[in-house]
């Protein structure tokens, strides 16, 4: 009859469902992780690791490609604004607490890094230290590491924190903390929120302000170190102090 459908062009409801294109991808992945390396896996691929732990189905690579789109690599992913995050479409609460428990984990295991060894033989170690915590903040901070006599790190102190261009610092307070800690020796960092570490004519003249402080009273300042997501810059290095 017209219009009726034969058994063989109706669906077979036992016929099991197409496999996603995905299938068996989240496996491949860990296979390669665990196997070549974490170096073998690129920056999207490292974010769809990440992302496995927050989303357990699905496929992820358009999200984490999606997220390099905006935000540019891994590390600025991780440290990107909660609320810029939010506006990824895919990205909700459980995914941005899986990044920043993965932003705080990298600065802990850096700080951890940074206190077993003596600073200034270790100056790599530094630049990356202050590049872990700061380099892709959304707000202008001044830190400071408090040094002893072995050069060895006593603290590390949020000093002061601003808005996006502009950090208040009062060369002062900065000597008297270091008196506190019995400190020796002060390594200075900022960042700048634009990207650029270039110093500012500010920057110069606060650093040249804490210096002549600090001199009278035996405490050395080392640098003056400014970090952004496109370098660092330091301020011994240029000759400025």
């Amino acid at each position: 009859m017209p219009g009726k459908i034969s058994k063989t062009q109706q669906p077979d409801k036992d016929q099991p469902a197409e496999t996603p294109h995905y299938h068996g991808h989240r496996e491949r992945l860990r296979e390669r992780f665990y196997g070549a390396g974490p170096d073998a896996l690129s920056d999207y691929e490292m974010l769809e690791m990440v992302l496995f732990l927050t989303q357990p189905r699905g496929d992820m690579k358009p999200l984490a490609k999606s997220l390099l789109k905006v935000f540019g690599s891994f590390a600025e992913v991780i440290h990107a604004p909660e609320a810029r995050l939010r506006e990824v479409k895919g990205v909700g609460d459980v995914t941005i607490n899986g990044l920043k428990v993965i932003a705080a984990a990298a600065q802990r295991i850096a700080k951890g890094e940074i206190r077993r060894s003596i600073a200034l033989s270790s100056w790599n170690d530094v630049i990356g230290y202050c590049r872990t915590g700061m380099a892709f903040a959304d707000k202008e901070q001044f830190r400071i590491l408090f040094l002893d006599k072995r050069n060895q790190l006593i603290a590390d102190e949020v000093q002061q924190t601003g808005t996006v261009d502009h950090t208040p610092v009062y060369p002062r307070e900065v000597i008297k903390r270091a008196l506190e800690l019995s400190a020796t020796a002060l390594i200075l960092v900022h960042n700048h929120p634009s990207g650029d570490p270039t110093p500012s004519s500010a920057d110069i003249q606060m650093t040249r302000a804490i210096v002549d402080i600090a001199s009278p009273l035996g405490i050395s300042v080392h640098d003056h170190i400014i970090v952004g997501k496109n370098g660092h810059a330091s301020l011994k290095g240029m000759k400025l102090i």
